[in-house]
């Protein structure tokens, strides 16, 4: 018996709502990893890629298009009510408007109460710190919603799209939008969303948050980039006992190499966060230890990520960035005189913004003035460093480079 558990079916994107249910629960009856724990639970937290205000919402061939459809959703909430009498508990972020406070009558909202799904928003408190297994690959802690202090189960349901930034965006990716956003305890989006970091933090919120049954929803799926890409024709589920292996495979569907890696695409702009996280001992991105199982043959569509800026402009920034990175580890004590409790942009060796907010500074390519190839590096000047940066990751960027 193999350690991670994948199973992929063909399901029409025309199919009937009792037909795509009736699919996922042939891919997930494998699962029994995933259901003793859900079983067993007393409260579960789901987290689905839906969030997106509803003026904002694209369709392809009557599906969502960018976000896990109605039906699958709802298929999903079904599926784990049979299962399990526990608490559920959806959670998300807001980074679009009201002041990143969930709207009180957010898009998905009505699925949630129809299955008497409580929602709590993870950029309100109360928060904790959860310490990362091992130490954590970029950051050794984080304060995310305490609503996964006593979570005995997660849930990941995610979409087939691929990602401007980091390639591919599935199950893991779909994490990204557990960190809260709204200040003081929360980070603006650009903080963990940064060239090198993010590869990092999103094995670090896996390990945290130790999602059992992961779904992808690939009725339809998206090229590109994960907003405003080209909707695809897909005709398939997929689902899995943990998020790397479940990525993994979804990637190979996808037409990827799931154990490629920057600049190979589509990895075009920095590195496979499921390789990251395999080489750290964190699931697995080699397809022959997966009881894989596919009805579906790779490729399922056509996949790519855009390429947003060359590879010799990527390279610049991925370089410096790193460089700035460790000129704080070494100006550490110096920084920390100045900048205290703020945060402050690095280039070039220099400190060119620093205060308490940096989250409506706008993007980072108009910041960088003249300097368009030179990275900015943005950092909370914490003389505690209490969410325990680990700066030899870009000592080991920095020799991947020299090599």
């Amino acid at each position: 018996m193999k350690d991670y558990m994948t199973r992929a079916a063909h399901c029409d994107y025309r199919a009937t709502e009792e037909e795509i249910f009736q699919t996922l629960r042939r891919i997930t009856d494998p699962l029994t990893r995933s259901w003793e724990k859900i079983e067993k639970a007393k409260k579960v937290v789901i987290k689905f890629n839906m969030m997106k205000l509803p003026d904002r919402i694209e369709y392809f061939k009557g599906r969502r298009r960018e976000l896990v459809d109605d039906v699958t959703c709802r298929a999903t909430l079904r599926l784990i009510k049979e299962h399990t009498t526990a608490q559920l508990i959806a959670t998300d972020t807001n980074p679009y408007s009201n002041g990143n406070v969930m709207p009180t009558d957010f898009n998905y909202l009505h699925l949630l109460k129809a299955f008497d799904v409580e929602f709590v928003d993870s950029s309100l408190p109360p928060f904790a710190d959860y310490e990362v297994p091992g130490g954590g690959l970029m950051f050794a802690r984080y304060a995310l919603s305490a609503c996964f202090e006593e979570a005995d189960a997660v849930v990941s349901v995610a979409k087939m799209k691929n990602h401007a930034f980091m390639g591919i965006t599935l199950c893991t990716k779909n994490l990204f939008g557990l960190p809260p956003i709204v200040p003081p305890i929360g980070r603006t989006r650009s903080y963990y969303h940064h060239l090198i970091r993010l590869s990092y933090v999103l094995p670090d919120l896996a390990m945290i948050t130790k999602p059992c049954l992961n779904i992808i929803d690939a009725l339809t799926g998206q090229w590109g980039r994960e907003w405003g890409g080209e909707g695809r024709i897909c005709n398939a589920l997929i689902a899995g006992d943990h998020p790397i292996a479940t990525d993994a495979c979804g990637m190979y569907l996808m037409g990827h190499d799931p154990e490629s890696d920057w600049p190979t695409p589509p990895f075009k702009r920095d590195r496979n966060h499921l390789l990251t996280a395999a080489q750290s001992g964190y699931g697995t991105v080699d397809l022959d230890q997966i009881d894989f199982e596919s009805e579906v043959s790779a490729p399922l569509a056509e996949f790519d990520s855009v390429e947003t800026d060359s590879s010799e402009t990527v390279a610049n920034w991925r370089r410096t960035t790193c460089e700035q990175g460790l000129i704080y580890q070494e100006q550490q004590k110096e920084l920390i005189d100045e900048y205290r409790n703020n945060f402050i942009y690095l280039q070039g060796g220099e400190v060119v913004w620093s205060g308490e907010d940096p989250s409506n500074l706008g993007s980072r390519r108009q910041l960088s003035g003249d300097k368009k190839d030179s990275a900015l590096w943005l950092k909370l000047v914490d003389p505690e460093e209490h969410e325990g940066e680990q700066f030899q990751v870009y000592q080991q960027c920095l020799d991947a480079f020299a090599t």
